[in-house]
C-alpha cells in the first residue's frame, strides 16, 4: 500500500481501546431490581472467567464502578489469568443506572406498575426518570463524560471497564450514535464482553468509533 494513503487511516498512537465487561451474576438477588444496590456476585463459573481473561489485553488500565459485584468480577478474571499488572481503578461514571425507589422491588411489582413499548428490553421506560433516581439519557451522559475522560488522559491504551448492563448500553449508544428507543435493544450477558474503539484522528463528519463486538461470551 502506497505510504501517503497508509499514513491517511486510523493510526494505533491516536486509537482508545475500550474493553466492557459485564459483572458476574448476583443469585441471591435475581428475582428483584438490584440495579444500583451494592450486592455481591458469583465468580464460581472459573471456564467462563478463563475464556474472557484470555481475550484481555495485556498493560491496560483496569476500571471498575463503586459497586462491589465490579470489583470482584474483576478480581476473578485476573485470578483465571488475565493480565494485570496495576491496580482497579474505580469511576462512578460507569454504575448501573440509579433506580431510586424501584430498587428492591421484586419483577413482578415492576411489571404491574407498567404498560409501555419497553417491557421485557429495560427494567423502566428510557426516557423517565425512576422515582427518586436517574433516566437512561442521565446514565448516558454520565458514562459518555467517563469516556471523554479516558480519552483526554490515557489515548492510545486499552482501558477495562467491567461495569454493568446499563452503562454497557450507554456506552454502545454514544459510540453509535443511537436513539434511546434502540439503545436497549443489546443482549449484554454477563461477564460478557463489548469492545469499543474511539480513533481521535478521524475527522469530525467521520465515525470515531469502531464496534469490535457487542456482549461477546465464549
Amino acid at each position: 500500500m502506497n505510504s501517503s494513503f497508509r499514513d491517511r487511516l486510523p493510526q494505533d498512537s491516536h486509537a482508545t481501546r475500550f474493553w466492557w465487561i459485564r459483572h458476574a451474576k448476583v443469585p441471591e438477588v435475581m428475582h428483584k431490581m438490584y440495579g444500583s444496590l451494592d450486592v455481591d456476585c458469583d465468580t464460581s463459573d472459573t471456564a467462563l472467567f478463563s475464556s474472557v481473561a484470555a481475550k484481555l489485553p495485556a498493560n491496560a488500565i483496569w476500571v471498575t464502578s463503586q459497586l462491589k459485584r465490579t470489583h470482584q468480577t474483576a478480581q476473578a478474571l485476573v485470578d483465571n489469568g488475565a493480565p494485570f499488572n496495576g491496580e482497579f481503578l474505580q469511576d462512578s461514571g460507569i454504575a448501573e443506572q440509579d433506580f431510586g425507589d424501584l430498587n428492591g422491588r421484586t419483577h413482578e411489582e415492576l411489571f404491574a406498575m407498567r404498560d409501555d413499548a419497553y417491557f421485557g428490553f429495560w427494567p423502566w421506560p428510557p426516557e423517565q426518570q425512576a422515582p427518586n433516581g436517574e433516566s437512561f439519557p442521565m446514565l448516558r451522559q454520565r458514562v459518555a463524560e467517563f469516556k471523554e475522560r479516558m480519552i483526554s488522559t490515557h489515548t492510545g491504551r486499552d482501558i477495562v471497564c467491567v461495569a454493568h448492563r446499563g452503562s454497557i448500553l450507554a456506552a454502545l449508544q454514544v459510540a453509535l450514535d443511537l436513539p434511546t428507543r434502540s439503545s436497549v435493544s443489546f443482549d449484554i450477558g454477563n461477564v460478557s464482553l463489548t469492545r469499543l474503539t474511539h480513533h481521535g484522528d478521524v475527522p469530525n463528519d467521520g465515525p470515531q468509533w469502531r464496534a469490535v463486538d457487542a456482549g461477546w461470551l465464549p
